[in-house]
């Protein structure tokens, strides 16, 4: 019987461990306790940094989501999309009047992050940003 429920306490431990949340607000099964995340701040508007992380998205993979989340003070948009069978997710907001943050997770199919692309993608925004 106290082998039942160790087993019980056990599976219920990893499932609610294996759960973390997304830049969009949502929860994904994934490795928790990992960096998979690459912030990034501009000097543009909410509107022109969206579109650029939206055509970056589009030029590296598939565009799945986009949305505007209203339960935030500031406007806040984000985009979901796969990049080398990675998911991403992009979110763009405005910290102050002049500046944009950008916030970029990815993670693979496993679960695991892949820093290497959130950085890219977000070096990919700035460039979008530049020209």
């Amino acid at each position: 019987m106290k082998t039942k429920i160790l087993m019980g306490l056990l599976g219920v431990a990893l499932i609610t461990a294996g759960c973390v949340g997304t830049v969009t607000g949502r929860k994904t099964a994934a490795v928790p306790f990992v960096k998979d995340r690459v912030t990034g701040y501009y000097e543009r508007s909410v509107d022109v940094v969206y579109e650029a992380s939206k055509t970056v998205v589009k030029f590296n993979g598939t565009l799945v989501n986009e949305s505007i989340l209203h339960d935030s003070t500031n406007a806040v948009r984000t985009v979901e999309g796969r990049v080398n069978m990675r998911k991403v997710w992009i979110r763009v907001e405005s910290t102050d009047p002049k500046t944009t943050a950008v916030i970029v997770q990815t993670r693979t199919a496993g679960g695991s992050t892949d820093i290497d692309l959130a950085h890219e993608l977000e070096k990919q925004i700035a460039l979008k940003l530049v020209r």
